[in-house]
């Protein structure tokens, strides 16, 4: 496992375990044992995914001591002001069990995310999170929210993958000590990315797969990846991709690929933001 350092001192692996779309308790439950077992140590969830109580379970069932384990979990729209914060980030300790959370990230850039930001600074300050970022924030943004809040966010979590890569935003992040986390490393299986000529050549070379070959490329560009799987030969794939590096060529050719777009959500639109605002997590 290779670790990043984070802009207040915390180091955070460079890959972990997803569970976007594993809300079954018993399926996340034993995914995220699963994950565990083949090495993971950084588990991602949402208080959206529905399934903090059972990566909780999880954490608790595996025996790994709780500072061995980096645990993000994220605040939704719903949640998105001062005082939601503040009640959202306790609920999400007592679903998941935990004394403290490694990183807690804004959902979406929608609500009253200063005002959540306040809150999640104030619990920051007490131990109660370890790290405090952001998600889907774009370049522009970003730029808005890093020149507003008095602590810098150490992640911000966004979509990339060969075939969106966001070059721009990487280097806005470099510039303000913002760390990259892709989430949909493998473009939700669009594009035909885990047969794609380019990346299933350049991992001929290594004895790799298209994915593998995937996530390396986000690893060196200093990205966090954090695949998800609820099968364990392929969660054991997805961890196994320390022992080779691409070459410059192979990052040139893999460059090529970038569409400048996503085709899995589009921020932009008016209509995505409002049925974001309409998904409801609790009464």
């Amino acid at each position: 496992m290779e670790f990043v350092t984070l802009n207040n001192g915390v180091k955070m692996p460079l890959a972990g375990f997803g569970v976007f779309q594993v809300p079954d308790s018993e399926a996340c439950e034993k995914a995220v044992l699963d994950a565990i077992e083949s090495g993971y140590r950084l588990i991602d969830t949402a208080a959206a995914y529905m399934n903090e109580e059972a990566v909780g379970t999880a954490i608790k069932k595996s025996g790994v001591p709780r500072e061995e384990l980096f645990i993000t979990t994220k605040l939704w729209i719903q949640d998105t002001s001062y005082e939601g914060a503040k009640a959202a980030i306790e609920v999400s300790l007592k679903k998941l069990g935990l004394e403290y959370l490694d990183l807690y990230l804004i959902h979406q850039p929608m609500g009253d995310y200063i005002g959540a930001y306040r809150a999640m600074e104030e619990v920051y300050k007490v131990g109660g999170l370890k790290a405090i970022g952001i998600c889907n924030f774009y370049p522009e943004r970003l730029a808005d929210f890093c020149e507003t809040v008095e602590i810098m966010p150490m992640v911000n979590q966004i979509e990339l993958h060969p075939f969106f890569q966001q070059q721009k935003a990487l280097d806005l992040m470099k510039e303000y000590g913002v760390v990259p986390e892709a989430w949909g490393p493998f473009a939700e299986g669009k594009y035909g990315i885990f047969t794609h000529p380019v990346l299933t050549e350049i991992g001929k070379k290594y004895g790799k797969t298209a994915a593998q070959v995937a996530l390396r490329w986000n690893v060196e560009r200093g990205v966090v990846v954090i695949p998800k799987s609820v099968h364990k030969e392929r969660m054991e794939q997805n961890f196994d991709i320390w022992d080779f590096a691409l070459t410059s060529e192979d990052m040139k050719q893999i460059a090529a690929l970038d569409t400048g777009h996503s085709e899995i959500v589009n921020h932009y639109d008016p209509n995505f933001v409002k049925m974001l605002h309409g998904m409801k997590i609790h009464n």
